[in-house]
């Protein structure tokens, strides 16, 4: 019997989470899609995997045995995925690097192009990611190493160094009360209604929001966004205001919004990451030094 992974992922998910509402969400599908792809599960089975109720989906036993090992099988099933793409990758001589925004900013270009120096015939191949995946694909094995905002979810288990530092402003609509301000402290802007990414992106949304530098004052979210063009327009539109490094008025000037500097906040870290086993890989860490040469270049 042939089953779709995918069918398996969102089973887990619902065994997991415990409501179809809740995995629905984690998986960005809609609840009457999840509760199709549940049924067509249990129909290939051939068992009943939940019993529903209005507090949620209860495992029945042969839920219970299948929800023992479809995780661990799913772990080693994207494994071997992830090994295969990376053969092929190496046989085609590309490396392929995640990033986050703006990536390593103006020193981007010399990093790719000191890499391809480096090693003649390879090519960088570039992936943004969304903001609902601050590791840049890394986390997931997607990518071989990523350029990408300090702190992340998952950082603790991947190998980072920091190539640049700059500081966080504050991106507001032209039309803002403070928008006329020079430089504006952190504290007056504690009431503000915040554009935010996705909840489960955890230590970085954290960052973006300060949550640590407001003593204690509760963040008031405007909205969520995963995207910088949905950004964008959230702040434009007036649903809330936003920390930035101050390198997004240079890469996300738009008309109707304003970025001034912030007074009373740490500043924002840029670096390369890279998992541990990049640390026997020549060709990642080619790539990590040609980061590293460039950001010592840009120290006066």
């Amino acid at each position: 019997m042939d089953v779709d992974t995918r069918l398996l992922r969102y089973f887990v998910a619902v065994a997991e989470e415990g409501t179809l509402t809740r995995a629905a969400e984690r998986l960005f599908v809609s609840q009457p899609a999840l509760t199709k792809q549940i049924k067509q599960l249990e129909t290939q089975l051939g068992v009943r995997l939940f019993t529903r109720s209005r507090t949620g989906m209860t495992l029945t036993a042969p839920g219970r045995t299948l929800a023992d090992r479809a995780p661990a099988l799913l772990t080693d099933w994207a494994q071997v995925l992830r090994e295969t793409k990376h053969t092929a990758d190496r046989a085609a001589r590309v490396l392929k690097v995640g990033f986050i925004a703006s990536a390593a900013n103006e020193a981007t270009p010399r990093i790719i192009a000191e890499f391809t120096r480096r090693r003649p015939g390879w090519r960088v191949e570039m992936r943004q990611a969304a903001w609902s995946n601050p590791s840049a694909g890394l986390a997931d094995g997607d990518v071989d190493v990523a350029l990408l905002r300090l702190p992340f979810p998952g950082q603790d288990t991947v190998r980072t160094a920091v190539l640049l530092t700059e500081p966080r402003w504050v991106a507001l609509p032209e039309t803002h009360p403070l928008a006329a301000r020079s430089v504006i402290p952190f504290r007056d802007l504690w009431d503000e209604p915040f554009v935010a990414a996705p909840p489960e992106t955890g230590r970085w949304r954290d960052h973006w929001l300060a949550t640590g530098e407001r003593g204690g004052h509760p963040v008031r979210i405007g909205a969520v966004t995963d995207q910088p063009d949905d950004w964008l327009s959230a702040i434009a539109n007036g649903y809330g205001i936003a920390l930035a490094p101050a390198s997004a008025a240079r890469f996300y000037a738009r008309p109707g919004i304003t970025y001034r500097p912030v007074s009373g906040v740490t500043p924002s870290e840029v670096g390369v990451a890279w998992a541990r086993a990049g640390d026997h890989d020549p060709v990642v860490q080619d790539f990590v030094h040609c980061c590293l040469d460039a950001s010592e270049a840009e120290v006066p």
